[in-house]
């Protein structure tokens, strides 16, 4: 019996490599077709009372550009954008219990009126945080440290879904959605794509990108609380043999 197959769209850096590795140690095949190219704008964040990260690949460009903490209150979104600052050596002081633009702005709501608040992030990122930061008093500005850009190279996955030869795929952003259905477009096949993807298991990591996934008329399979890709891709193999075996 041919091992499932299983797609998978992050960033064309270790983190596809690292995602290809974990796919094999669960015994499917590994179908690499990153959706994304990480593009610095060279900018690094400004000084403020609040410094906001939103991802790891955040936390290191601005690390490059010489960013270190002076007494600012540091806030990192998720256990991930946590680690990568203290693997810096930086103390990071508020991680929401929620890992959303939302819950953080929950969490800070009480205590950022009259405060300048700084964000750093990818160029793409939703107007939850600011809106929601400015209401609470907050005087925000926002440094986009990187652009997602489609390589030139991503499609194999497209190309398998259409055909139906996908068991599985994971969706890590919006940014991932957006690109692979851009390619089923540009190849006009989005009707043949969505009809490929009805015995395919969706999974994906945060509720952007399943919002990003419901809004293009798919369905999702696998959703965990965590952003954490391991447990995605765990949970979507576990999912991909059910539907195998219940066959």
């Amino acid at each position: 019996m041919p091992k499932p197959t299983v797609a998978v769209l992050r960033p064309d850096d270790t983190r596809i490599e690292e995602a290809i590795h974990y796919l094999q140690s669960l015994g499917v095949t590994p179908i690499a077709d990153s959706m994304l190219t990480i593009c610095p704008t060279g900018k690094q964040p400004r000084e403020a009372e609040y410094c906001i990260f939103t991802s790891t690949t955040g936390v290191e460009l601005a690390v490059e550009r010489g960013w270190k903490p002076d007494g600012e209150t540091v806030c990192a979104i998720g256990r991930q954008t946590a680690t990568a600052l203290r693997n810096q050596a930086y103390s990071v002081d508020v991680v929401p219990s929620t890992f959303t633009s939302a819950g953080l702005v929950e969490e800070l709501a009480d205590e950022v009126g009259g405060k300048t608040v700084e964000i750093a992030r990818s160029a793409h990122g939703s107007d939850v945080l600011v809106r929601g930061l400015e209401e609470a008093g907050a005087a925000v500005h926002e440094t986009q440290l990187y652009r997602l850009e489609k390589p030139n190279t991503a499609g194999r996955s497209v190309s398998l879904a259409i055909d139906g030869q996908l068991d599985g795929l994971l969706f890590t952003s919006p940014k991932t959605v957006d690109h692979f259905l851009e390619i089923a477009m540009e190849k006009d096949n989005a009707a043949e794509l969505k009809r490929g993807l009805n015995e395919t298991v969706i999974g994906v990591i945060g509720a952007p990108t399943g919002r990003a996934i419901r809004d293009n008329g798919l369905e999702i399979d696998i959703a965990p609380e965590s952003v954490d890709f391991e447990q995605l891709a765990r949970l979507t193999v576990q999912e991909v043999r059910n539907e195998a075996s219940s066959r």
